[in-house]
């Protein structure tokens, strides 16, 4: 229920760059869990994916933060 919530806010959010960021942010939560099921599991392949994903993400991230 409160992923409802937090996706609502996001969606009436106006602007662009401050959606983007947050959902971001919900996608990085989403895959540092999976990145620990993974070590937790130990399957390499769902690790390395997990963590390919994260610098995407970390990539996207700092390229919303620079200044226009």
């Amino acid at each position: 229920m409160l992923y409802r919530k937090v996706v609502m806010k996001i969606l009436r959010e106006p602007d662009y760059a401050q959606r983007e960021t947050y959902l971001l942010k919900l996608e990085q939560d989403y895959e540092l869990r999976s990145l620990y099921h993974a070590i937790k599991t130990n399957d390499p392949v769902e690790r390395e994916r997990s963590k390919k994903r994260l610098k995407e993400i970390h990539g996207e991230l700092e390229y919303l933060s620079l200044p226009y």
